[in-house]
């Protein structure tokens, strides 16, 4: 009877959380910010950071086949790290073409924008060194630089004029160390911008390493797509740029683009790109050829551009502009307080037949909960004009 009360005992304990979790989920609901996943919908699309249409651009999908079978790769996975046996002549070639396309020495793939932001944050700053970073950067930038040894701190959003008073203050104390500065080409819950080339003057005025996340201007600014930081000539500025493909490019990783001896050192020293599976060679071979697609790109790029003009028109039209958050990029967003109220702003929308999702807090800072409208090549004028009158109908 003991041993069945015992194994009694272990099966309801491992069928739950402990109750310090179970309250912290408690309270999620309570503020209406508990975090679910959605169901697959047939919704109109102003959700997804499929900027182009590429995650379901079908040439792309047979140019990848196509290239596989060609070069008579059958390998369903990459069998281990790049440093054992996952390294291919697949993703040799596939960082050396990204290279070129960025215009920089070298490019080192990560398994995600996540995993290559914790790589490159957690190994480059060192003890001693300084990081100051925008006060709205991503979370897998905050989680990289809590895993360095570095002493960080962040600066008013976009204000340079605040950093440059972090940078007095705290580096002159510290003359030995070396100082990063950390900000996104395009916010991804603003989807406003820095002024890069005035950051770049205020780096080399104060010595620092600038570190750019381009993950939402990839495929949206510059030359074929190719970013912020190239369409202003900067790339000899940035010490290191990180760049995603989940968004615009439509299928999966990352990147690091900059000096040969950089990416030597993350190589070494990331743990993130060390010590995990390589992407297999479907996934890269994706990145490849999709890669080729934009170099060649022209169509999907302008009319995503004319879908962001036309957008910000018509929400000056149709009297939406004081919700609005300015942004020349295809993240546009509706402030809307409450996590409540977005939500149930979200759920009519849906209603209607369109895809908008609310930010809740705390992925945003209590009071700047908002509808965030991704916008795409793809997306007519019709639909857009609609679902904005839906949302000032029901807000006015």
């Amino acid at each position: 009877m003991p041993s069945n009360c015992s194994a009694f005992f272990i099966f309801e304990t491992m069928n739950t959380l402990p109750k310090p979790l179970i309250e912290k989920l408690n309270l999620r609901e309570d503020q209406h910010s508990k975090r679910m996943l959605p169901n697959e919908n047939v919704l109109i699309d102003f959700s997804s950071n499929d900027y182009l249409g590429y995650a379901k651009n079908e040439l792309i999908f047979q140019k990848t086949h196509q290239y596989l079978v060609e070069n008579n790769i059958k390998t369903n996975g990459a069998t281990g790290s790049r440093l054992l046996t996952g390294n291919y002549n697949l993703h040799t070639e596939t960082e050396a073409y990204i290279a070129r396309f960025h215009g920089t020495e070298a490019a080192l793939i990560f398994n995600s924008g996540y995993d290559a932001n914790l790589g490159v944050l957690s190994a480059i700053p060192q003890r001693n060194d300084i990081i100051f970073y925008d006060e709205l950067c991503h979370s897998s930038i905050r989680d990289g630089i809590q895993l360095s040894k570095a002493k960080s701190y962040k600066f008013k959003h976009n204000d340079l004029e605040n950093l440059e008073k972090l940078l007095t203050k705290f580096k002159i104390h510290n003359t030995t160390s070396v100082t990063y500065i950390i900000t996104e080409s395009v916010f991804s819950m603003d989807g406003d911008s820095p002024n890069l080339e005035k950051l770049s003057v205020l780096c080399e005025k104060h010595q620092c390493y600038l570190i750019v996340d381009e993950a939402h201007a990839l495929g949206v600014f510059g030359l074929q797509g190719s970013g912020l930081v190239q369409q202003l000539n900067l790339q000899d500025k940035v010490f290191a740029r990180i760049i995603t493909f989940g968004k615009a490019l439509g299928c999966h990783g990352a990147v690091v683009v900059g000096s040969e001896l950089l990416k030597s050192y993350l190589i070494n020293y990331a743990r993130s790109f060390i010590y995990t599976t390589a992407l297999s060679p479907h996934s890269t071979a994706t990145i490849y050829i999709a890669y080729k697609h934009l170099n060649s790109e022209k169509e999907q790029i302008e009319k995503l551009n004319k879908n962001i003009i036309f957008f910000n028109e018509e929400i000056n039209a149709i009297g939406l502009k004081h919700l609005f958050i300015a942004s020349n990029s295809p993240i546009q967003c509706a402030v809307i307080p409450s996590n409540e109220k977005a939500k149930k702003v979200s759920q009519y929308l849906q209603s209607k037949g369109f895809d908008v999702k609310p930010i809740l807090s705390p992925t945003v800072p209590k009071g700047k909960e908002r509808l965030r409208f991704c916008l795409h090549s793809y997306n007519s004028k019709k639909h857009i004009t609609d679902v904005l009158v839906f949302l000032y109908n029901f807000v006015k």
